[in-house]
């Protein structure tokens, strides 16, 4: 085979993908091409790797055991060629980053251009969700997680945590006052409700966390009151979007909420009573040997994460 290489990162989105025409889309190829690259790397090792159907393209048992050994090839291959350049010398490629929306709005975009200015042959695709991603099939670099990292099968770089704070709108505090102490959230006090975020409709009961005088320390346990919910988002962005819409208290991370306390779109409260800091991860997946300019971004935003969080509170 003339171009091996090129055969193996062929192969290997046509399975990530499940598909020879979304791969051909992807990768700017010809579908016959494409087809033909995997025909020839089949025919080169006497096995067939897929299990071709009207419906869609499956990894046979040799075909999984050559991804692996592939995935592994190529994430070295990959290195090898950015072994020789420097620290912050240029890199170039393509990076695929996915982060919820509020942090891509407070943080991402509003420094991404200094650092695409340090690296100008870097392009970025850029998705917002909230959901766990499947990596390896939607070929993500990495994602950027606030909470609970759930994805064992990743490699997990944790980040600065972030507080969270206590919230509502002017408008339904007008209405329904201000509460000095959770215990006047309860659903049996009949006036406070939350906003529940719930990444899985049918979660868990709506409660209010928090820890006595704001803090983890020994002794300390995390309390819990369950709170009458009008509306459950899936969604970080929606979570805000409630709260402003008057639809009760949220308890959200300062860093998708700074700019409507700067503009006093949310106001602050029970301060005292706030739930633990909310963990921040960037999770990629396992690799031999990271490609540099991966590792130079995850270097760069956790920088621009500590920096955020150093600001003061509203």
């Amino acid at each position: 085979m003339q171009d091996r290489i090129q055969a193996m990162q062929v192969f290997a989105r046509v399975a990530e993908l499940q598909s020879f025409t979304a791969a051909s889309v992807e990768l700017d190829l010809s579908k016959t091409y494409v087809s033909t690259l995997v025909q020839q790397l089949e025919n080169h090792l006497g096995s067939r790797l897929l299990q071709r159907t009207t419906r869609k393209v499956q990894l046979t048992q040799d075909g999984q055991l050559f991804y692996q050994r592939c995935k592994d090839l190529l994430a070295e291959f990959d290195e090898v060629e950015h072994l020789f350049q420097q620290q912050n010398a240029e890199v170039s490629g393509r990076l695929r980053i996915d982060l919820p929306t509020v942090m891509a709005r407070a943080l991402l975009f509003p420094k991404l251009a200094e650092f695409q200015a340090l690296h100008p042959k870097l392009e970025f695709e850029i998705s917002c969700t909230d959901r766990k991603m499947d990596l390896i099939a939607e070929g993500i670099d990495c994602v950027v997680r606030v909470g609970a990292v759930e994805d064992l099968g990743l490699v997990a770089r944790a980040l600065p945590s972030m507080p969270l704070l206590n919230l509502a709108s002017p408008a339904y505090l007008a209405k329904f006052g201000i509460p000095t102490h959770p215990d006047e959230l309860a659903s049996s006090a009949g006036r406070h409700q939350l906003v529940h975020y719930a990444p899985h409709f049918g979660n868990r009961d709506s409660c209010f966390e928090y820890l006595e005088a704001g803090k983890l320390v020994s002794g300390n346990k995390l309390q819990r009151v369950k709170m009458h919910a009008a509306i459950t988002v899936n969604n970080t962005d929606a979570y805000a979007t409630a709260c402003l819409a008057g639809f009760g208290i949220i308890q959200a991370p300062l860093g998708g909420v700074r700019h409507l306390l700067e503009s006093c779109q949310l106001q602050q409260i029970l301060p005292e009573y706030r739930a633990p800091a909310m963990p921040v991860a960037m999770l990629y997946p396992h690799r031999r040997h990271v490609p540099a300019r991966l590792r130079l971004f995850m270097q760069w935003f956790e920088q621009e994460l500590q920096v955020y969080l150093t600001q003061p509170e509203v």
